[in-house]
């Protein structure tokens, strides 16, 4: 396989996508594409949960992305799952089944962090992406929409509204009139109010759709004379009215419709138009940049150690006046006992260095709540921002870190005994009672090596003497840890030979 191929898989709520690219001077050009029709969206029941139907042609799909997919090293490849695996009640186990058919990791995402990736995407496809843009793009199960200038978006927004999910909703058993599409652009018209004031206050010379509505839109607006090229609020209109006519998605009999958009395509319409109708647009252009080539950008910029985690973090620690001396002497020292436990962490690249490294930067930014139980509000905080750069997966990662490094252990108990997570909460938590009293000292002379399940830590008796509350602290810690099944043992020895 050709070094500088990179791939990105985006599990939608209406359509599952494959797209294989290759890297030349920091741009990518497709090469590879695989669409499967999975309308996810349309398996998720009242209780939110998936069908097994809808579960099924999703793992068929996968497994088929993962053939070709097969002979890919996993850093140059990347999956993102989005609204119905963001809502479903079942995703995990899902997810479980999901990546065993891929043979890759699947993460799934937030609202405004997709909105992020698919403004990525859109920006390097337009001509001139210095011109501030409106863009817009309507999903199986919530529709993005993002303001953005050159390559930075300005405002970022999910909505929990889709062409899927409205098409059930309003259109059941494909009938088509009047009352049917009033109500369901009223529905989208609600949702919109709470978007429509400060998007409209930052501004935009040119809205953009993007995705699989916005192009089927396009098409079926040109290829019935509706339209000369672009979407516009006359051709929806029309378009709207032939529907309404057909009275059945059985009778509808109109140029350049494909088959997989048909069973969506009312509530895709529906939504654009209450679209066009709350930002008060006339038209707009159709971009082919979409959320799986905002993947792969972002992808790129992860190779190149442009990673926006890095800036995301620092941007918390800026946000919530994080002590950066003392984050840093963590990290340090949370860093040196992990490269014992695991030599592999050495490598500045290494995804658990990295983890603990971002999780030691932002472990005390709870203060700026409350510093009673402020690693809880930490872990909060880390949960349930909007992070740019981080899944969903890796945002309860880094929550699940941070609320370890002090308190019960037992609230961990979720977190599977063989995970590598474990040895970072050591390495973090330990890290924390070392330097406890926020002094200019350097590493502790300690050693740290895994026997088991559980750890053992030791320490030069004369530091380990002249520490006492360090040393009856450690001795709480033993308790903890055997405790939860990872036992701790604390020992003494004359001299750290290796200690730097």
């Amino acid at each position: 396989m050709h070094k500088e191929l990179v791939a990105a898989v985006d599990l939608g709520s209406n359509s599952f996508r494959l797209q294989v690219g290759r890297t030349v001077n920091d741009q990518i050009y497709p090469l590879d594409g695989l669409k499967e029709p999975v309308r996810l969206a349309a398996g998720l029941g009242g209780d939110k949960f998936l069908d097994d139907a809808a579960q099924v042609r999703g793992l068929t799909a996968l497994s088929r992305f993962g053939e070709r997919l097969a002979d890919f090293p996993p850093h140059r490849v990347r999956a993102v799952a989005t609204n119905t695996l963001r809502v479903a009640k079942n995703a995990p186990e899902f997810l479980i089944k999901a990546e065993a058919a891929l043979g890759f990791p699947i993460e799934v995402i937030a609202g405004r962090e997709e909105a992020r990736l698919i403004y990525v995407g859109v920006a390097h496809t337009l001509p001139e992406p210095h011109r501030q843009q409106l863009v817009v793009d309507i999903g199986g199960g919530s529709t993005e929409f993002i303001i953005g200038r050159s390559f930075k978006p300005a405002e970022l927004e999910s909505l929990y509204m889709g062409c899927v999910s409205y098409t059930l909703r309003f259109f059941p058993e494909g009938r088509l009139d009047k009352k049917a599409f009033k109500e369901a652009e009223l529905a989208a018209q609600r949702e919109l109010q709470t978007i429509v004031n400060p998007f409209t206050d930052v501004g935009w010379e040119l809205a953009v759709g993007s995705s699989g509505t916005a192009k089927s839109l396009r098409d079926l607006l040109v290829a019935n004379g509706f339209s000369d090229g672009e979407i516009t609020r006359e051709g929806l209109e029309s378009l709207r009215q032939a529907l309404i006519k057909c009275g059945s998605m059985t009778k509808l009999s109109l140029d350049g419709i494909k088959a997989d958009r048909l069973p969506v395509l009312p509530g895709g319409l529906a939504i654009m138009l209450a679209v066009f109708k709350a930002f008060d647009l006339e038209q707009m252009l159709f971009s082919e940049g979409a959320l799986r080539l905002g993947v792969l950008y972002d992808l790129l910029g992860r190779y190149h150690h442009h990673d926006l985690r890095d800036a995301t973090v620092e941007a918390f620690a800026a946000r919530y006046s994080v002590d950066r001396a003392q984050a840093a002497r963590v990290a340090a020292t949370a860093v040196y006992l992990l490269e014992q436990l695991d030599p592999r962490a050495a490598h500045p690249d290494n995804l658990d260095r990295r983890f603990l490294v971002w999780a030691a930067t932002l472990h005390e930014v709870g203060i700026s709540v409350a510093h009673s139980s402020y690693h809880k509000h930490s872990a909060y905080i880390l949960g349930n921002a909007d992070m740019p750069g981080f899944s969903r997966m890796d945002q309860g990662r880094l929550s699940r870190l941070v609320l370890g490094h002090r308190g019960k252990l037992s609230r961990l108990s979720v977190i599977d005994p063989e995970s590598s997570d474990w040895q970072l909460i050591a390495c973090l938590r330990f890290a924390v009672v070392f330097h406890r009293a926020r002094t200019e000292r350097e590493c502790p002379p300690v050693r740290i090596e895994r026997v088991g399940h559980g750890f053992a830590l030791s320490a030069e008796a004369d530091w380990l003497d002249d520490s006492p509350l360090t040393a009856a602290t450690l001795n709480d810690e033993v308790a903890q840890w055997n405790a939860i099944g990872h036992p701790l043992t604390v020992a003494t020895c004359e001299r750290i030979v290796d200690h730097e």
